[in-house]
């Protein structure tokens, strides 16, 4: 049975996980390990690089204990997007890594984006002007932090970061570093003009491929700390929100996925670069093209603060079964929750405003709404605004949706699912994995292993069918666009008023 498995490494924002998968996408074992979170002070996150290698040294020990290391024939990574640690010349830290929740560069991003053009920024690196792009976070760190900035000799991502530990190379994937701003997306290389404006070179970066490609092998020292053999393939795996497209095979035309955890993302593939302002452009998971990329940051967020903050549950592990009381609830209100409308900006706006500073609001209370028209609003409050970004990236590209793949928390909800079939006019199939980033990773292993000769061959023999499928309701999708107007005027609507308050807590 030599070389009969291949390995996902996810490393995510709180834990580690691998698991070894077959040529046809079966999971065979798996094993997890947490990394700390620090929150040093109000929108500043941070975590130690160590921690990540610490994490995923754990996770594969315990896999190596489950399974035969000579099974595995190679190895790849799901990463967290948009967190960087810079890097002495020995390979120590400066600072600690600066994690993608972080908003210290807030300040910074005006200056930053009107040095290179903002226009000439997006168009170059398919980013609209935002907090999240690590480019704008290096800009911060040059003026904030300027010895630290100058003794860096590489900022990395946390993909690369892994593969210097395992391979001794700094090899990343275009897919895991596109998400820094830093990369012509259309000619697939650095950008030059961000670059300067930062007063960087290549080589104080990663060295990228493509998912698939093989970037190194392990180590002899890196098989004693993790179980794995020496020599086993290391290939470029990609961002975790690309991979999870990956993983479910959400690559044929039409096809869309929707991540419905902590926040909601949705990327639909396309051959052709183009940028807008409704979606960011990715780099793909899959062997070539991009993935058009809608995301707004309350998601499950959303709901657990309603849970704990509004109807006094206190944290989810005290009592679960409150989850299931207001899912009952709510589906016993129809469409439009008796005229009761969330904007769920409680984070701020990504795609289609790009506004850090938004808010959220509930409006339309009536003494006669009850919790469920609460929980089912929250629940149409994100599915209506999926369903207008979706609309806007189909409007502005010529792509066209027919079905979600949904992945995530959230998509264990029939309701939730059923609602964004409804809103989107489309089927939502919920896909029969849970760990989606990690088969797209494995995906990309077994085409470093030569068992597939693209991603895109992987993921259509190893992504298993959908687990169900939410077909939209004429009757419910026929409400909702009733009520789409009014949700897309609501937004600009406020935005004044929002801009007028006292400041939020932090």
């Amino acid at each position: 049975m030599a070389d009969d498995l291949v390995v996902g490494l996810d490393s995510s924002t709180t834990a580690t996980k691998a698991i070894a998968w077959t040529r046809d996408g079966r999971l065979v074992a798996e094993a997890r390990s947490p990394i700390p979170l620090a929150r040093p002070a109000p929108d500043r996150y941070e975590q130690d690089p160590e921690d990540w290698w610490r994490a995923a040294v754990v996770a594969l020990k315990a896999l190596t204990d489950a399974v035969d290391p000579a099974r595995i024939a190679a190895l790849a990574i799901a990463n967290q997007r948009e967190t960087f640690v810079a890097l002495d010349s020995a390979g120590a830290p400066v600072r600690p890594a600066i994690i993608w929740l972080d908003e210290r560069c807030r300040p910074a991003v005006d200056g930053f984006a009107a040095r290179v053009g903002e226009d000439r920024l997006h168009r170059l690196t398919g980013k609209p002007k935002d907090t999240a792009p690590v480019a704008y976070r290096l800009a911060w760190m040059a003026g904030a932090e300027p010895e630290a900035y100058a003794k860096a000799a590489r900022f990395v991502d946390v993909h690369a970061y892994l593969t210097w530990r395992l391979t001794g190379r700094f090899g990343t994937s275009w897919a895991s570093a596109d998400p820094f701003g830093l990369v012509d997306m259309a000619a697939r290389r650095w950008a030059a003009p961000v670059l300067d404006a930062l007063a960087l070179t290549p080589e104080r970066l990663a060295d990228p491929a493509g998912p698939g490609q093989v970037l190194g092998a392990v180590t002899p020292g890196a098989a004693t700390a993790t179980g794995l053999r020496s020599g086993t393939i290391v290939a470029a795996g990609g961002g975790d929100g690309q991979l999870a497209g990956l993983g479910v095979d959400a690559l044929a035309p039409g096809a869309a996925y929707l991540n419905l955890g902590t926040a909601v993302v949705a990327g639909i593939q396309t051959k052709h670069y183009a940028t807008g302002m409704a979606w960011r452009t990715m780099i793909s998971g899959a062997a070539d093209g991009y993935t058009l990329e809608t995301s707004l940051r309350s998601g499950t967020f959303l709901l657990d603060w309603a849970v704990r903050e509004m109807f006094g549950a206190g944290p989810q592990a005290a009592d679960p079964a409150i989850y299931r009381r207001l899912e009952a609830e709510a589906a016993e209100t129809a469409p439009g929750a008796d005229g009761l409308l969330v904007l769920p900006y409680w984070n701020g706006v990504m795609t289609p405003y790009w506004e850090p500073g938004a808010r959220g609001a509930m409006v339309g209370f009536t003494s006669g709404h009850r919790r469920g028209h609460v929980w089912r609003a929250v629940l149409e409050g994100i599915a209506l605004e999926q369903a207008m970004v979706t609309g806007l990236v189909e409007d502005g590209t010529g792509e066209r949706v027919d079905r979600l793949i949904a992945v995530g928390g959230g998509a264990a909800s029939d309701l939730w699912c059923q609602i964004v079939a409804d809103a989107v006019g489309v089927p939502v199939h919920r896909s029969a994995t849970v760990e989606a980033s990690c088969l797209g990773a494995a995906m990309c292993a077994a085409v470093g292993a030569g068992w597939y000769e693209t991603s895109d061959a992987a993921a259509a023999a190893m992504a298993g069918p959908a687990a169900a499928r939410f077909a939209p309701d004429p009757d419910a999708t026929a409400r909702y666009r009733h009520i789409m107007p009014v949700y897309r005027e609501l937004y600009p609507a406020l935005r004044a008023t929002f801009a007028r308050l006292p400041p939020a807590p932090g």
